[in-house]
C-alpha cells in the first residue's frame, strides 16, 4: 500500500511539474555567481511548493481560498515579474552588466511568487487526488512531495550548470526569464494553465 502510494505520488509530481525544470533553470542561471542565490532559489521553490500543498489539502477538506473566477488572475504574478525582468534587461542592455549583476541573483519571495501562480494545474489535480486519499496516504503524497522538490532544484541547477546550457543561458538568460514568465503569465490569465 505504501508502495503504491509512493509510486503514485512520483507520477503524480513529475507530470504536474515538468514545466518548473524549465524555470528553476533559468532561476539557478540567473543566479550563477552570486553567493546565496542557490539557497534562495531552493527557499523559493520550497515556500511556493509548500503553499500549492497547503492549498490543495485545505481544497481536499472542502476549503476554498479564492473563488475559481478569480484563479485566473494569479497569472498577473507571473506578468508582472516576467516585465520587470525584461524592464531590467532593457535597462542593463549597453552596460554589460546585465540584469544579474546588481542584484545578486533571484529572490526567494519571486521564486516562491512564480511557483505558486504555475502551481494552478497542480492544485486542480492534487485536490481531488488528496480528498480521496485518506490521511495515511496524504502524509505519504506529502512527505514524497516534498522530497521531490530537492530532487526537482537539484535537476534544474544540474541543467543549467552543463557548460553548453550555461553558455546559451548567460547569453540568452536575461531576455528567456522575461519570456517564459510573461508566457506563463498569460497562459494563466487566459485559463489554460
Amino acid at each position: 500500500m505504501v508502495l503504491g502510494a509512493v509510486g503514485q505520488a512520483i507520477g503524480l509530481f513529475a507530470v504536474t511539474n515538468v514545466d518548473d525544470l524549465l524555470i528553476l533553470s533559468l532561476y539557478f542561471a540567473r543566479g550563477a555567481d552570486h553567493p546565496g542565490a542557490t539557497r534562495r532559489v531552493v527557499l523559493g521553490q520550497y515556500l511556493g511548493f509548500a503553499a500549492i500543498l497547503a492549498v490543495s489539502a485545505a481544497g481536499a477538506f472542502g476549503v476554498s481560498f479564492l473563488p475559481e473566477q478569480a484563479l485566473p488572475y494569479l497569472g498577473l504574478i507571473p506578468l508582472t515579474l516576467g516585465l520587470r525582468a525584461a524592464w531590467r534587461a532593457w535597462r542593463c542592455r549597453g552596460d554589460g552588466r546585465g540584469p544579474r549583476a546588481g542584484r545578486g541573483g533571484p529572490a526567494a519571495t519571486e521564486v516562491a511568487a512564480v511557483t505558486l501562480a504555475n502551481g494552478g494545474d497542480n492544485i486542480g489535480v492534487y485536490v481531488p487526488v488528496l480528498a480521496t486519499a485518506g490521511a495515511g496516504r496524504l502524509a505519504v503524497y506529502a512527505v514524497v512531495f516534498l522530497v521531490l522538490v530537492a530532487v526537482w532544484c537539484a535537476a534544474g541547477r544540474h541543467i543549467a550548470t552543463r557548460p553548453a546550457v550555461a553558455r546559451m543561458l548567460s547569453r540568452w538568460g536575461n531576455v528567456a526569464l522575461p519570456v517564459v514568465l510573461i508566457g506563463i503569465g498569460v497562459l494563466i490569465l487566459a485559463g489554460f494553465e
